[in-house]
């Protein structure tokens, strides 16, 4: 795939200023003439790699934070905001965000503070009121990508070091015992209760439930070695600056992160989607990982110089409730959605148990994409009780899912779907599935006639 070009020409005005130097003073040092510094910190022109050299070289600069630092988490995260229904009356198209983003970046910065601060468009917490760590989270991880290259390079380094095959179980299990001085040991459902791991220091003892299949108690193991990555987790949690309740889950995604790096290491498992054109099914079986793990390392793939492709990922129950959002380097907006809309075959999975749904969705701005669901059952739940069920649905734009085993057969450039975000968020006119007119815009009736949806809306 061709490398997408780095527009970061605010964390060069931010060095600048924080260097108290003037445009033309950082040219001459740069070498480079003042009105191409001017282009590239209104980000006109990309950084080149020669640029960043000299940056690092004349300033002591850290190249990774010409990605990590982008305002709002940048332009696809600052739009992912936008879709909210609360600013479904205003015409914010892709134009005005990039001329705020290179005028105004701090600016950019404040309203995605605020807005992610609200919890995402709800009322502003009353002071000290216990706050949703969530969309803290979430920021963190999206100003990422979800590609965490040192985590990546680690998992990597371990699993080569261990030279595991695809039943990494056993290999993981001696690690554990001879360096950590960790048994692990499967201790019967009744006794675990309901708990599905459990750390033992004084027995030194890794204790997991009989209820786990091989693939997570697999990943169980990997989650424990990740003590061996401790600075490099520490430090990106130290780096996104979260409270503490946010902190500790931004660990344990890093950790799980790491783990999913242990027993799919990045090269590996990046030439076994290309030669497999992903075929998820393969990949689980190559890797010894479950549905879940292998989807969410779809999201990660975007290493520099050795890119996957761009998924996103949602995980939802049979309400519409979304637990988890992915967007990785997609910048899909769908994602965004408060509740995924009906119209997504994606609910169809629920009924499909080992099978996956596939579908052509095409959003209101056009945007085009390529979705996989399907059913999974995490562990939990007592015998006899309830059996959580969710769907994990992938996707990525519809031009880059020619080369997909899945999409054999559909014709990627022939009808999509129309869908929406949610009905609160969907100005679509005519769906006969609408439940609620959109935001912001007034209910409309008439007593003479009526449409195939009883909730239309002024400016039908």
């Amino acid at each position: 795939m061709a490398e997408r070009k780095l527009f970061a020409g605010h964390a060069i005005r931010r060095l600048r200023f924080q260097l108290g130097v003037t445009q033309a003073a950082m040219a001459e040092a740069l070498e480079i003439s003042p009105s191409y510094l001017n282009l590239v910190e209104r980000n006109q022109r990309p950084i080149s790699a020669a640029l960043m050299l000299k940056l690092a070289e004349t300033y002591d600069f850290d190249p990774r934070r010409l990605a990590a630092a982008e305002p709002g988490g940048g332009a696809e995260a600052l739009r992912r905001r936008l879709a909210d229904p609360l600013f479904a009356d205003l015409a914010i198209d892709r134009h005005q965000l990039e001329e705020w983003l290179a005028g105004a970046p701090d600016g950019a910065e404040a309203f995605a503070r605020a807005y992610d601060r609200m919890g995402g468009g709800g009322p502003m917490p009353t002071p000290g009121a216990a706050q949703d760590p969530g969309p803290q989270v979430r920021r963190a991880i999206e100003r990422w990508r979800n590609h965490f290259a040192d985590l990546d390079a680690a998992g990597e380094a371990l699993a080569d070091e261990l030279r595991m095959a695809s039943e990494p179980y056993g290999a993981m299990a001696d690690r554990l015992r001879v360096k950590h001085q960790l048994a692990v040991r499967i201790l019967p459902a009744e006794v675990m209760v309901d708990t599905l791991k459990r750390l033992d220091l004084h027995a030194r003892q890794l204790q997991l439930s009989e209820a786990l299949d091989p693939s997570a108690r697999a990943f169980a193991l990997a989650e424990q070695l990740a003590v061996e990555a401790r600075d490099e987790i520490e430090a990106l949690v130290r780096g996104a600056e979260l409270d503490r309740v946010a902190a500790r889950l931004f660990r344990r995604h890093l950790t799980a992160y790491f783990a999913a790096a242990v027993m799919m290491p990045y090269a590996r498992f990046l030439r076994a989607c290309e030669a497999s054109g992903y075929d998820l099914e393969l990949l689980q079986r190559r890797f010894g990982a479950s549905a879940s793990q292998v989807a969410h390392r779809l999201t990660t793939l975007q290493r520099v110089g050795a890119r996957g492709l761009s998924f996103f990922l949602m995980r939802f129950d049979r309400a519409g409730q979304v637990s988890k959002r992915y967007a990785g380097a997609s910048g899909s907006a769908l994602v965004e959605a408060a509740v995924p809309c009906p119209l997504w075959n994606a609910y169809d999975a629920f009924a499909r148990t080992d099978e996956t749904a596939v579908q052509l969705v095409e959003l209101e701005d056009g945007a085009r994409a390529f979705t996989i669901a399907r059913c999974v059952h995490p562990h939990g739940g007592a015998p006899g009780g309830v059996r959580p069920r969710f769907v994990i649905a992938l996707g990525l734009p519809a031009a880059e899912a020619g080369t997909l085993a899945a999409a054999r057969g559909v014709d990627l450039a022939g009808r999509a779907a129309p869908i929406g975000l949610g009905c609160r968020a969907c100005t679509r006119v005519a769906c006969p599935q609408r439940s609620a007119a959109p935001a912001g815009r007034a209910a409309a009736g008439s007593e003479r006639e009526r449409g195939v949806t009883a909730f239309g809306f002024a400016g039908d």
